[in-house]
């Protein structure tokens, strides 16, 4: 809802006039559960007459039938709208609201405070200008409260205002106040904040928050409805070198050719030089085009259409960038990565990195560390579950362009996309380019195993099936080919090695001469063994057994991954540490033996 104006009934025209000058503030509430975001919000709503008659009598009936509040209003309720917030009393999505002031116009997002909830934190924050951190006076600084601080620093948030909120359950001490801002200035330290405004407050008085309160006559700073309509939020965007994604390239006609996008950051005016960072071409912009005319300059922000004075090959998806001060181009970049989904990290499984210039298939190599978002302190990792936070080393299916995060947020986030489900896994924030393998001369390169399979990300490894071959027992749906397909659709590098198809295209005759079988089971052990080395998970459908087979190969097999997986009565079967035994009728075999295949 807008502010009410006088102008609306007497000049409508100078009424919306004034509300496109007005500045726009994004700000997000956070912390920990049962602190009171939902509440503040509702209040600073309430108090700035923002509610419409129909919302009030609903909020009037819904607080007497599922209000926390008895008799009296419960704002939380404004914002808390789904049926299960309301029976559990807590905030599950972000809730966005809009509302404007005399001053200023705002975009609200309540964020929720269990930790099972940071996924919708982070989405919450990440076009937010400022956070409102709350903190119960009752407990102090949470766990939680750690985790949406560090979160908020993680997203590029440098304004934050300490809402110390119920200052009434503490009969509003000047002493408890100072104890928690100590505190929280001791742990934030470290976490880059620009400025740290700390205002007692209490959300259901609403003291402090539209106006001062006479209860904390010690506090002198401002009311938090002040200081969010004062706080400046500089346009960093506009300062920031020249960035925009071609998202389309408008051909009407054999005389027009333009390139469409949003501006990302920095301004371009008519003359400027620009460049394509995915091939380094440059040429001059020779106008701005838009609907409502040509422009003199455009800046962050603005939708437009560049026309260029040179034909060179610009497609959508390709940055175009001031060519003094480029992004970088790189297929090995170093990231942070906030995991958003049930299913863990698994550096075998391929993604799709999506930036705001385009999408490429990415494998997150490495998990460098992960970090710890309540004590801050880094921890070894090898995989990211839902809600962790991870440094990574990922590499790209070719060059991408970017900048790192903590100096243009435009270009220097993406997110990550499960290439099967098409869900969004991450959130990412880039650190930096790597040196990887295209900034490597290739006659220094040292190719081995190890090399070959970390182009893959995989380990290699060789499952040895022993007594039957590939198109033996079932067919299409024999335990090899299902065990292949599975590792495959995780994007594992497979090959399916089937003894009796060797056997054939290597000896007309199998004959009955134990020689003879002793060569093809070598040649075997030998194709497996070139196959492994060459960074593969191999599958071997034989039908000798893999004991008596590297005892007559020898030590071919020595230092090698090798697991045999034999068929027989699980349950008086005992497995060896290079064996397993599996029953015909284990339903679960397949996903037992993925588990093993990915270790």
């Amino acid at each position: 809802m807008s502010h009410q104006s006088d102008l609306i009934a007497s000049d409508i025209h100078s009424y919306l006039k004034q509300q496109e000058q007005k500045s726009l503030l994004r700000f997000i509430t956070c912390g920990s559960v049962d602190d009171g975001k939902s509440t503040l919000i509702g209040r600073l709503l309430w108090d700035s007459k923002m509610v419409f008659e129909d919302q009030l009598a609903a909020l009037e009936v819904d607080s007497k039938r599922v209000g926390t509040q008895g008799e009296n209003i419960d704002y939380a309720l404004l914002l808390d709208g789904l049926q299960a917030e309301r029976e559990q009393g807590i905030t599950i999505d972000v809730a966005y609201r809009y509302f404007s002031t005399d001053k200023r116009k705002f975009i609200v997002a309540d964020t929720p405070g269990h930790e099972q909830y940071t996924r919708n934190m982070v989405t919450g924050a990440s076009t937010a200008d400022v956070a409102v951190i709350l903190i119960d006076a009752r407990k102090g600084v949470l766990t939680q409260t750690r985790r949406h601080s560090y979160l908020v620093s993680l997203v590029g948030i440098r304004h934050v205002v300490l809402a110390i909120n119920k200052m009434d359950l503490v009969d509003y001490s000047a002493k408890r106040f100072d104890t928690i801002l100590r505190e929280y200035r001791l742990f934030a330290s470290g976490l880059g904040f620009e400025d740290i405004t700390a205002i007692p407050i209490s959300a259901l008085e609403g003291d402090n928050v539209l106006s001062p309160s006479e209860r904390t006559p010690w506090y002198d700073g401002p009311s938090l409805m002040t200081y969010l309509e004062t706080v400046k939020v500089e346009e960093a965007a506009v300062a920031l070198p020249f960035r925009m994604p071609v998202q389309w390239v408008n051909r009407p006609n054999l005389d027009f050719r333009g390139f469409c996008g949003t501006i990302a950051s920095g301004s371009i005016r008519p003359g400027d030089e620009v460049v394509v960072t995915s091939s380094g071409k440059t040429s001059r912009v020779a106008g701005i085009v838009t609907m409502n005319g040509d422009l003199e300059e455009a800046v962050a922000g603005q939708a437009v259409t560049l026309t260029l004075t040179d034909e060179i090959d610009i497609s959508r998806g390709d940055l175009l960038a001031t060519p003094n001060d480029r992004p970088d181009v790189s297929d090995h970049l170093e990231a942070k990565l906030v995991w958003l989904h049930e299913q863990p990290l698994s550096s075998s499984r391929s993604y799709l990195l999506k930036t705001a210039a385009g999408s490429a298939p990415v494998q997150v190599r490495a998990v460098k560390c992960k970090v710890n978002v309540n004590s801050l302190q880094q921890e070894e990792g090898s995989s990211l579950d839902l809600n962790e936070v991870g440094i990574c080393h990922i590499v790209a299916g070719k060059n991408l362009a970017f900048d790192a995060y903590r100096e243009n947020g435009a270009t220097g986030s993406f997110i990550l996309i499960d290439r099967l489900t098409h869900a969004t896994v991450a959130a990412g924030m880039v650190d930096g380019p790597l040196a990887g393998a295209s900034d490597t001369p290739w006659h220094a390169l040292s190719l081995d195993k190890s090399a070959r399979a970390a182009i893959k990300g995989q380990k290699p490894k060789i499952l040895w099936f022993s007594g039957f071959a590939a198109q033996g027992e079932g067919g299409q749906d024999s335990l090899p080919q299902l065990l292949e397909k599975r590792l495959h659709s995780r994007g594992c590098h497979t090959y399916l090695l089937d003894s009796t198809l060797l056997r054939e295209s290597l000896h007309d005759e199998i004959g009955e001469d134990g020689t003879l079988r002793r060569v093809e089971l070598r040649q075997l052990l030998e194709t497996a063994r070139i196959l492994a080395d060459a960074g593969l998970i191999v599958l071997v459908a034989a039908d000798g057994e893999l004991l008596r087979a590297t005892r007559i190969a020898g030590n071919i097999l020595e230092n090698e991954d090798c697991l045999e997986i034999r068929y027989g009565d699980a349950s008086t079967a005992e497995d060896g540490g290079h064996s397993i035994v599996v029953s015909p009728k284990d339903d679960d075999a397949v996903d037992k033996l993925v588990a093993w295949g990915l270790g």
